[in-house]
């Protein structure tokens, strides 16, 4: 059975003259994968902005044991009635190139930079060249995530190969920007705060930013190419700790892909609780983020009722799921905790009892002058913006982009849930303010009736790995929005690819977008607003 998607897109390319062929290894077998040309790719990119598709993802994988030498590259969109569609292209394994796509999707960028970065492939056109999560003290011709590279190397210290010549000495090329009255100021990658490494380099007039651009890649820990050799169970546990406060999503995209690789139905019990868990993290997180743009509005009354609320929650979650951050809880087959009839009832009281405060100091929120005028009208992402860079979850909700895969995609259990994502327009601190609190709401009363419909039975089935070279796709949305992730098994059941795309890697420009013209004391409050994983991104 091969999907509607990939019909009806194959369709659209084979009236602009584009081949493609079926790949029948990727599972399920509604989610074939799309073989192109490589120099059909950039047209494959044009021709889904033209049928308004949105982009998802894009990554490499070298060929496993199981195959010939190999290496490829693949790209993922989305549509609104079609839903994904995955494509590959073969490229040559000794001197590989691809063609640039950010002239169609400009949030593809980073991710072309980290393919020349890690796989050393060539992307011809790239308007961007410099390293993006190689620093300087990377010798240029070595990319970590070819197989030539094994996992257990260890690079010389910075001032030993200094030394010895071996690395560049001129640093990352910063924009600039000259004028009268305009400067420039580094802000990290070391923060005042207990938060990850992360750079912003600011140009100003006065108190107006002009321009602010990221450098990331401090705290990149290799978790793409550590996912190599391990069995599904085991890259469960990697997964969950991808990006901390994101455990349950993360782990519930990873084994998810796992299942539909080896077509594995996980039993309904389990299912209900996956939907319980990624919407206490959902809940927990915009509570504690609602907190953090107070504080930095100057209004630490409504951070400090906020952040006890999600300590409430940590606290129950260790009680009754072994996890403040819910960590190690979802596996390949199903789930690793359960909820008797009085644990039960204990969330339920607390997810209700949450809500209801939550909406009390809303209303102290919304009554505060202070902090409105810090948030209405600040930092805005226009409509067209947002759809241009795809932006996700809660900031995408808040510009009019309201793309949510458990309505879109509508997995278990959401199938059989009315999930009401909230729809913002303005695109500002306010709108995404908003958002959350709305997003609270819903995430509690889905929680309210998961819990009330927990049936009887099993928490997992028993993962059999599939057969060598089979692959599964699969997204996920988590509490900043959607993740997408692509596995691929070896031999005796060995994961020899995890590729995943956390919502950060769209989202951080969002934020680049949103802080021009908004006064320098402002910014820690959008990046609050937007709050986009560091370690997401620095995979």
């Amino acid at each position: 059975m091969i999907h509607e998607a990939n019909t009806w897109f194959a369709e659209c390319l084979s009236d602009h003259g584009i081949f493609t062929r079926y790949l029948e290894d990727h599972h399920p077998a509604a989610m074939s994968c799309l073989e192109v040309r490589r120099l059909d790719w950039a047209n494959v990119a044009e021709e889904a902005r033209r049928k308004n598709m949105r982009f998802v993802s894009l990554w490499a994988a070298e060929a496993g044991s199981h195959d010939k030498k190999a290496l490829y590259a693949y790209m993922a969109f989305a549509h609104l009635e079609h839903r994904h569609v995955l494509l590959r292209t073969d490229l040559n394994e000794k001197d590989p190139s691809l063609p640039d796509i950010s002239g169609h999707y400009i949030s593809s960028v980073r991710m072309e930079r980290s393919l020349q970065d890690m796989f050393g492939i060539r992307v011809e056109g790239l308007p961007d060249t410099r390293q993006w999560l190689k620093h300087e003290h990377w010798p240029e011709d070595v990319h970590p995530m070819r197989t030539t590279f094994p996992v257990d190397t260890r690079m010389p210290p910075v001032e030993d190969a200094l030394s010895a010549g071996d690395l560049p000495e001129t640093g990352y090329a910063f924009i600039k920007a000259e004028g009268d009255g305009i400067y420039e100021y580094p802000v990290g990658p070391v923060h005042a705060g207990i938060i990850e490494p992360g750079h912003f380099r600011f140009h100003a007039v006065g108190e107006k930013i002009l321009n602010m651009e990221e450098r990331f890649g401090y705290v990149h820990k290799g978790i793409e190419k550590r996912f190599e050799g391990l069995t599904a169970v085991e890259g469960a546990r990697l997964a969950s700790r991808i990006s901390g406060d994101s455990a349950v999503a993360h782990a519930w995209a990873f084994a998810q892909t796992c299942e539909y690789a080896a077509y594995l139905d996980v039993p309904e019990r389990a299912v209900i609780l996956r939907g319980i868990l990624c919407e206490r993290e959902r809940i927990a997180n915009h509570i504690g983020d609602i907190g953090g743009v107070c504080n930095d509005g100057g209004f630490a009354f409504m951070n400090v009722q906020m952040q006890r609320l999600r300590e409430e929650m940590a606290r129950m979650h260790k009680d009754l799921f072994g996890h403040r951050l819910l960590m190690d809880t979802i596996i390949p087959g199903g789930v690793t905790c359960d909820l008797n009839a009085d644990e039960q009832q204990r969330l339920a009281q607390q997810t209700s009892a949450i809500a209801r405060e939550v909406e009390e100091l809303r209303t102290i929120y919304a009554d505060h002058p202070g902090i409105q005028e810090r948030v209405i009208g600040s930092g805005s992402v226009s409509i067209e913006d947002a759809i241009s860079i795809g932006l996700l979850g809660y900031a995408g909700r808040a510009s009019g982009v309201y793309a949510d895969e458990r309505i879109e995609e509508a997995y278990p259990p959401y199938d059989r849930l009315d999930v009401r994502a909230p729809r913002g327009e303005l695109g500002d601190v306010a709108t995404r303010v908003w958002v959350r609190f709305e997003e609270v709401a819903e995430s509690s009363r889905l929680v309210l009736a998961l819990l009330k419909d927990l049936p009887e039975g099993s928490l997992q089935t028993e993962f059999i790995a599939p057969e060598a070279g089979t692959s599964g796709f699969d997204a996920i949305e988590g509490w900043r929005g959607e993740i997408a992730a692509w596995v691929r098994f070896g031999e005796n059941g060995i994961i020899d690819r995890y590729a995943v795309r956390d919502p950060s890697e769209i989202n951080w420009l969002g934020l680049e977008l949103a802080v021009r013209e908004v006064p320098v004391p402002d910014f820690p409050l959008n990046n609050k607003s937007f709050n986009c994983s560091y370690s997401g991104n620095d995979l």
